[in-house]
């Protein structure tokens, strides 16, 4: 009976052929070109399963490339950010001092045009009471400030010191409903008195005679009647006269020259005429 399978060559036969094949492939390749062109088909062949089996690496390699530089160009935006605002605060700060160099010259122009001592004070603070205009100044008795004691800035009055502390002053404006000062128009000394309204850019002059000489754009000087301010200094500008024909006196609005809310230094006018009461 004929066997259903056909024993094959033995596995020491087969790898001996094996052996022999591989080495003589070797030798053909090392000592001869017949292999070239086929060496090259192959690799053609099997080029595109390299370029496959690297693409995960590729992939992974192009994502935490593209992960790096986001979080680089986070980073960067972070700190350009910071960059920016330290740049703003600076550049806030140097025209905070920049507005002060020019307060503080303006104020010493103005020394310059001011006979009596006068010292200079920096705002510390202002009511909260919104119907009281009243500053707080950070010189005292000490300095030699007292009740009655006038204040103006580079622009003209500001008020008096109606409180003096070792230390502080509180300062009354001449805005204030509560106020009220003698003044003199620089054209022709004309004679009245300036009261405050309760608003900061606004006095007022009240019963002046209806042929008042008195014109928009006068200039209003303190008088010095009185004794609580001396003559001379800037009070405001008038803006408008009002006269009414059924009324006997004539009004005139008056834009102060001392900016009431915007000055951060002050000038507080030492004089040996003794001190006064607060208000006209």
């Amino acid at each position: 009976m004929k066997p259903l399978f056909t024993r094959g060559p033995s596995q020491e036969t087969r790898l001996i052929t094996l052996a022999i094949l591989a080495i003589s492939l070797f030798a053909m390749s090392y000592y001869t070109d017949w292999l070239h062109s086929a060496r090259e088909r192959l690799f053609d062949a099997v080029a595109p399963l390299y370029w496959i089996t690297g693409t995960p690496e590729r992939v992974t390699d192009w994502a935490g490339e593209q992960f790096r530089s986001r979080d680089e160009l986070l980073e960067e935006n972070d700190r350009l950010k910071r960059q920016v605002l330290l740049l703003e605060q600076r550049s806030q700060l140097l025209a905070a001092v920049k507005a002060e160099n020019t307060q503080l010259k303006e104020l010493m122009n103005s020394a310059e045009m001011v006979d009596d001592r006068v010292l200079v004070a920096q705002i510390i603070g202002v009511s909260p009471d919104p119907l009281e205009h009243v500053l707080l100044i950070d010189k005292g008795r000490d300095d030699g400030i007292d009740v009655g004691t006038p204040v103006m800035d580079a622009g003209g009055l500001l008020g008096q010191v109606i409180e003096a502390g070792n230390s502080f002053s509180r300062i009354l404006l001449i805005t204030d409903s509560s106020h009220a000062i003698p003044v003199q128009v620089l054209r022709n000394s004309m004679r009245a008195v300036a009261e405050g309204t309760g608003d900061l850019y606004r006095l007022k002059l009240r019963h002046l005679a209806n042929t008042s000489d008195i014109r928009e754009g006068d200039l209003l000087l303190s008088s010095g009647l009185g004794g609580r301010f001396p003559a001379g200094y800037p009070v405001g500008e008038v803006m408008s006269v009002t006269r009414d024909p059924g009324k006997p006196f004539a009004e005139a609005e008056v834009l102060p020259r001392g900016r009431m809310n915007r000055s951060r230094f002050v000038l507080a006018v030492i004089s040996d005429r003794g001190s006064g009461l607060a208000s006209e």
